[in-house]
């Protein structure tokens, strides 16, 4: 079994032996031994080929496809992407968390793999879907996120920018709306729009960066 920690901010460092899943071409550098193969159809987490071949079309239909590779091997391995930040995170037994897929480096091999729909994804340009990970084993499993800046990491309830929105435990936020007619002729605050986490105890994580919006129309 692996175990993930934060190296100098920018670094997640993987110690162990086993196999685990991390983004593909994220690996920098390792001591020891390791293999590296890339998963054309994503894990599948036991679901058998065609279970694979149904999940790879919904990812690649919802833009929540992203390269994953396994990595298998035992040593030292540190992963990164672009300088981004890492984050650590633990899901407990039972557990689960709603991630945005261009912030995920890596995962423990035990956790269940999904895509699931969300009426809500479309506001914050990232299409109706998010990734979901699943704890379904007994015991603690890892997931390593990156994001644009050091995270910040509320506790629910709360409300954030869905464009900064990295990922989130426990249910889903509602939609929180500002608009009138200065929207639609880009004259509103820029806040149009934001997601409130309602449940008590959960745990959200944002990024000090907002991901680009799509059409604007405005009048100078």
């Amino acid at each position: 079994m692996f175990n993930f920690t934060i190296d100098s901010e920018l670094t997640c460092k993987a110690s162990g032996n086993g196999s685990f899943i991390a983004k593909k071409g994220a690996m920098i550098a390792y001591t020891g031994d390791f293999k590296f193969e890339k998963l054309i159809l994503g894990p599948d987490n036991g679901k058998g080929l065609m279970g694979a071949l149904l999940g790879h079309a919904v990812r690649s239909l919802t833009g929540e496809n992203i390269p994953l590779m396994n990595v298998t091997g035992s040593g030292d391995i540190y992963l990164a992407r672009n300088a981004y930040h890492v984050s650590v995170l633990t899901l407990e037994s039972g557990d689960s968390l709603s991630v945005e897929s261009e912030n995920l480096l890596a995962f423990s091999g035990e956790l269940k793999y999904t895509v699931r729909f969300l009426g809500i994804g479309v506001l914050s340009q990232k299409g109706l879907a998010t990734t979901l990970l699943t704890n379904e084993s007994n015991s603690p499993q890892q997931v390593a996120i990156i994001t644009d800046g050091n995270c910040i990491m509320l506790q629910t309830p709360c409300t954030v920018d869905p464009d900064a929105l990295v990922c989130w435990t426990g249910s889903d936020p509602a939609i929180i709306t500002d608009t009138s007619w200065k929207t639609f002729i880009g004259q509103s605050s820029g806040e149009s729009y934001q997601f409130r986490f309602h449940s008590n105890g959960d745990m959200v994580v944002i990024q000090p960066s907002e991901r680009l919006s799509g059409l604007k129309v405005s009048i100078d």
